[in-house]
């Protein structure tokens, strides 16, 4: 059964960094595209990050632009979020998930892993 776990979440004050990953099992994460999305309250999901599986290219969203970067280790079967210059407005619940065909639609999420930026 495909199942990802999030790790690498909790609290950091403004301006400091947190590196999130995301492990896979039962399936190979290299195949698929994986994203990074957040959920904060009262607010909806929204996508941060993806990484393609043909290219490995990849996509931002404009708020993370240049602070965030998403990247993989297919021999750990795992992709990563790195998060530099964190910022209040990051704080949020982050999940990766896995889209099978690329189309958009992701089949697969972790359960999420909170992200506090406070001081």
């Amino acid at each position: 059964q495909a199942q990802l776990a999030e790790s690498g979440g909790g609290l950091v004050q403004p301006g400091g960094s947190l590196r999130l990953s995301c492990a896979g099992s039962g399936f190979t994460l290299e195949y698929n595209t994986i994203g990074w999305f957040r959920q904060a309250p009262g607010k909806e999901r929204e996508v941060v990050a993806c990484i393609s599986s043909s290219d490995s290219s990849t996509y931002y969203a404009d708020s993370v632009k240049g602070r965030f970067t998403i990247s993989r280790d297919n021999a750990k079967n795992t992709v990563y979020l790195q998060m530099n210059s964190l910022k209040p407005e990051d704080t949020a619940i982050y999940y990766c998930a896995a889209d099978y065909d690329g189309n958009g639609s992701y089949e697969s999420w972790g359960q999420g892993t909170q992200v506090t930026v406070s001081s």
